[in-house]
């Protein structure tokens, strides 16, 4: 499956192992990302600075490796509004986009309901079952994909299990799920 990552260049500076570890988990599963755009590039080489012509040539080869892949993976940790357009890009064309940060959700992303758009807070220790988790729903091996809304509180409780069990939470409530359903096959 080919999967498109991007991420602010100029972000680099300080998230370069965060970018490096997604697309290391991403290619271990062994799936094809585009990626060197990012890596690559130096924020020196920014393309509002290039000519007209160029600026141009970028954006097709930008959109055609959207249209080309079958989702979009996205480190949003530093604001950047080319990011944003690569999203609404990829969402307009109907492709899955799993948005991660570190810290706080994009501000305009956490409100926007749409069942393409998953935004989870990570780390080191939880982005691999994450980004395993969105691979799968894109493949289509999950089954079935269910939101629901939950209280601050709980969030947070959730959050806080994650960290410690070092997990993603969707993986955690399907735990919890699983086991409620082994007591009720015993009974």
């Amino acid at each position: 499956m080919n999967v498109y990552f991007t991420a602010s260049i100029v972000g680099k500076k300080k998230y370069l192992e965060h970018y490096r570890h997604i697309i290391d988990v991403v290619r271990k599963s062994g799936h094809t990302i585009t990626s060197d755009h990012i890596i690559d590039s130096e924020p020196e080489q920014k393309i509002n600075l290039q000519s007209e012509q160029k600026r141009e040539q970028f954006h097709k080869k930008l959109k055609k490796w959207i249209m080309d892949s079958q989702c979009m993976i996205v480190e949003t940790s530093f604001p950047s509004i080319s990011v944003g357009f690569e999203i609404s890009l990829a969402l307009n064309l109907n492709k899955p986009v799993l948005v991660l940060y570190t810290n706080e959700a994009p501000t305009l992303l956490s409100g926007y309901n749409d069942e393409k758009l998953i935004c989870e807070q990570y780390d080191f220790n939880t982005a691999s079952g994450i980004i395993e988790d969105f691979l799968n729903y894109v493949k289509g091996t999950s089954e079935h994909r269910f939101t629901f809304f939950i209280t601050t509180g709980m969030n947070k409780f959730l959050d806080d299990i994650s960290k410690k069990k070092k997990m993603p939470k969707s993986v955690y409530l399907r735990q919890l799920i699983d086991a409620e359903r082994k007591k009720r096959d015993t009974s």
